[in-house]
Formats: C-alpha cells, structure tokens, sequence
C-alpha cells in the first residue's frame, strides 16, 4: 500500500512540474513571436536565448528537485523536532528561538541572493550574445584576422559573469555557515539540558533526543539552503513571466467590419494620409506627416541618408510598429485588416535573405498551398530548376543551417521563386541585389521586369543606381518625404536631395546616374504618348 502510494505521489510530481514547465514555455514562446519590433529592438539574441535555454533549463533540472526537497525535509523536520519534544517538553522553547533566528538570518540572505543572482543572470546574458554573433560572422572574423579581438572581449564577458557566479557562490557558503553555527549551538543546548535534568529522564529517550538533535544540524542546515535557492530559482519563473508580459502586436485574428475580399489588392495603390510613426509610446516619431499616393504598378524607389527612415517606411506597410493615421491600400484602411492577411498580401525580397530550416519545398511554399507543378515553374523562372534537381531529395532536400548549402545569390533566387509563388500586387525589395554577384544581379533585374511588370514595386536603395530607372522617388530625411517624383525631374534640381547625393558619388558616377534617369524618363513619355493609333499607323 505504501508502495502504491509513493509510486502515486511521484507520477503526480513529475507530471506536475513537466506540464508547468512546458506551460510556461509555450507562453513565452507565444509571447516572443507576437511581440512588437521595440521588443527585439531592447532584448539582443542572447538575451531571448538566455530565457529559452538557461531559465528553462533551471526549471527543468533545479526547481522541480528543489521543490521535492524542500516537502519532504520538512516532513522530516516535523517529525524530529516531535521526537525531541517527546523526550523534553522544554526543548521546545530554544527550538522555537532557534526556528526565529534560522527565519531571519534566511530573511537577511535572500534579498542578497536573489539581487546577486539576478545579476549572474544579467551578466550571462552578453556572453551568449557574444558567441551567437560570433559564430554568425566567423567568416567576417576570419577574413579580418580578428579573432584575438574576439577572445578578448569573451573573456571580458566571460569574467564578468564569473565574478557575479563567485559571488553568488560566496553568499551560499556564507550562509551555510551561520546556519551551522546555529544548528552546533541548538545542539549544545539539549545536551546541556538532558545534563541538567539528570536521572529523571529515559536513557534511551535521551540518545534518540540527542542523536536525532545531530541529524538535525545537517537537515536543517540542507533545507533552509533548499527553501532559499527555490526561492532564488524563482527568479528564473519570473524572468520567463517578464517575457510572457511584453507588448503583444494586435491579435493575428482581428474580426472588423471591413473584411477585404479574397482577391484584395487588385491594383496595388497605396496612400499615406497624415501618417506617423513610432516604435514606443514614449520615443520621438520616426515618420512625421507623409502624405503621398503611389499608383497602381508604379516601380517606386526610396532613398536617404542613414536614419532618414527608409526601413520605417517598409515597416509602416507591415505594421510593424505603432502607426498613427492612414495608410490606405486600394482604398482600404490596413488598420482595420486583419493582421495575418495584410502581410501575407504583400510579398517581400530582404537584403538578407532569410531561408528556414526544414526542406526546399517548405522554404518556397511554407504553407503547402501550390502544386508541384508550380513550385517547378517558379524555380524555374529563378534558373534554379536544374540546382533543384541535382540534388538528392530534390524539393524534399533538407537544407543546412541558415542554408549553407546555398551561396548568397542562390538563397536571394529561393526568395524571389517564393515571391513569385505569392503573385501578390505589392513587392517590396529591401536593396535585394547588394550582395550578389553580377550574373544574379542581372538575373533578378530582369526577372523583376517581366514578372513583376504588373505590381507596384517599393524598393529600399542603398546604391542610387537602383532607383535611377524607377517610375518616381521617394527622398526621406529625417523621417519627412522632402522630394517625391521622377528622378529625371528631381535631379534638375540642383539645391535638391536626390541632385545632392548623386553629385557626391563621384563625377564619373554621377554623370552614368544622370544617363539613366534621362533615358528612362525619355523611354516613359514615349510609351505614355503611344497609342494603338501609332502601332496601325506603322504597320501601314
């Protein structure tokens, strides 16, 4: 029966602290995936990673032990101080004191441990960050002959967090101490007390008294250690709740009044009407009252100096951050959207491209919406089919980490087949081409020409002769659209932006730059001006 019993107790533990652990695991992961951009903007990698691995990890390994040992020491503690009780009634005041005085020295400890163990893990933090950034750009490392530089600001790391891992460590021994003192002293006293008494008392309730006053010493000793270093893993369940607490994006699942019908966008014309920006309710705007209407298929650049916005333009589409006033896409407000199909109707082409783990087929079409047939024809209009085929699971290959298995441009390619997939009416490309080499960088121009002749296209330029072909401009500075139209015309001006920041790359450049916007601004007014008439005309 007590067999039964224990065996029965044990299942209900484990299944207790295991679904509590994997409760608050999910939370957090619920919470980190729907967080706003200013959360990841204050929280590095190492950070999150931190929370996941060694925050789990604790309550995984350390907490479920802890709490274990601390039930049944106490059941333990109950019993003995009965038994000692039993033999001399007493005992029992200078075994309350003794309890009085083990309470507040654990009161004195625990606001140190926790302070001390909260900062071990602050400062581990930085070191996980450190290595994922660092094995992120080993080649970079390599190439710049910068490893010592790296070792030595580890080792910084690495001896911050040591110094406040000692000193936690410190703390614990001190506080191991004191409660031996203690324990040595009550245990002085009930041998002095049996000594007092005399011979009015059992020989044998006097051995068990003072054998189980030892026993005592090193249990009360463990549990108070116990009890304390719960109390400081706790500190890991509340840095996980910290996390499951963070700002939250508006629910994926927003039910509105405005349902936008399943064909939506049909043109792609979007329009900003006195719109701003901001990531955090307390900080500066980013945007600041844009007010601008992009047409249906309009090719449209954006440009400006570091910090002038560009990315929070981008972002704006994707309500990414806190928007305030309109942003209307073919006449629907996307506030009122919701926020799951907004961004799945536009599709974009990142300067980095971002490929996952899992197969080939789960990159292009994570979803599982498009037949094979099309998966092979997007690949196919990308020059990847044969890459695709070569390989041994073909669309069913696993790809490596962060997909090594692919150069940069072949990656960039994966993420223009999977563009190509989503046929949306709005494209936008963040400098897509900056980091391959010349034949991809043809590849995907003229790719984005012919397929994507029929969408408004928003592209993000880090080089200006990007943008030089494009239907117009958009020039950011200081989070305000300053010139917005067709480059020919803006680089008329000589006090303006756009004019400004060619002159700067160079004579030589500038004057190519200048070419091209000429010649694209000729070729648009020739197709503007020619009519069907004109095309009888010539064949006659």
């Amino acid at each position: 029966m007590m067999l039964i019993a224990v065996l029965i107790s044990s299942a209900v533990f484990v299944s207790m602290c295991t679904n509590s652990s994997v409760n608050l695991h999910d939370k957090m992961y619920n919470a980190v995936t729907r967080a706003t951009m200013a959360f990841f903007n204050s929280n590095s990698s190492g950070t999150i990673l931190n929370r996941f691995s060694k925050d789990i990890g604790d309550i995984d390994d350390v907490l479920s032990s802890v709490l274990l040992d601390c039930i049944k020491m106490s059941m333990l503690l109950l019993g003995i101080i009965f038994v000692v009780g039993l033999a001399n009634i007493y005992l029992m005041i200078p075994t309350f004191f003794i309890g009085l005085i083990f309470y507040y020295i654990r009161r004195i400890y625990l606001p140190t441990a926790r302070r001390v163990k909260r900062l071990e893990g602050v400062t581990r933090s930085p070191v996980f960050s450190h290595m994922n950034e660092s094995l992120q750009g080993l080649i970079t490392i390599r190439a710049y002959k910068a490893e010592d530089m790296l070792f030595r600001e580890f080792d910084k790391h690495q001896d911050l967090h040591s110094s406040a891992w000692y000193s936690f460590i410190s703390t614990n021994q001190a506080f191991g101490l004191w409660l031996d003192t203690v324990c040595y002293f009550y245990i002085c006293i009930v041998i002095f007390s049996f000594l007092i008494i005399g011979n009015d008392i059992n020989g044998g309730l006097v051995g068990l008294a003072i054998t189980q006053s030892i026993q005592l010493a090193s249990m009360v000793q463990w549990t108070i250690k116990q009890s304390a270093i719960l109390e400081n893993q706790m500190t890991s369940v509340e840095r996980i709740l910290e996390y499951t607490n963070s700002p939250q994006e508006v629910t994926l699942q927003l039910h509105t009044t405005k349902e936008p019908p399943n064909e939506w966008p049909v043109s792609g014309k979007i329009v900003f009407k006195n719109f701003n920006l901001r990531y955090n309710p307390n900080t500066p705007y980013i945007l600041k009252n844009l007010n601008i209407q992009i047409e249906p298929m309009e090719k449209v650049g954006i440009v400006g100096r570091t910090g002038a916005g560009k990315s929070s333009f981008i972002g704006a589409l994707f309500r990414l951050a806190l928007n305030e006033g309109s942003i209307f896409i073919d006449d629907i407000e996307i506030n009122e959207i919701d926020l799951h199909i907004l961004r799945s109707k536009i599709s974009i082409i990142p300067q980095e491209p971002i490929l996952f783990s899992g197969t080939i087929r789960k990159n292009i079409d994570p979803f599982d919406e498009f037949s094979d047939h099309d998966l092979w024809k997007a690949l196919s209009e990308v020059q990847l089919k044969a890459t695709v085929e070569s390989l041994p699971g073909s669309l069913n290959t696993k790809m490596s980490a962060n997909g090594s298995n692919f150069s940069v441009g072949q990656k960039q390619l994966v993420c223009l087949a999977r563009a190509i997939l989503q046929n949306n009416k709005i494209l936008v490309l963040d400098e897509a081409t900056a980091n391959v080499d010349p034949q991809t960088d043809t590849l995907i121009q003229n790719t984005l020409r012919n397929k994507f002749r029929h969408c408004t296209v928003l592209t993000v330029a880090h080089r200006l002769n990007t943008i030089m072909e494009s239907d117009k401009v958009i020039v950011l500075d200081a989070g305000r659209i300053v010139e917005f139209d067709h480059p020919y015309n803006l680089l008329n001006n000589e006090n303006g932006f756009l004019y400004t920041m060619v002159e700067h790359t160079g004579s030589s450049t500038a004057e190519l730059l200048h070419s091209v916007a000429a010649k694209n601004f000729k070729n648009m007014n020739i197709k503007k001006n020619f009519t069907p008439n004109d095309l009888t005309k010539k064949l006659i």
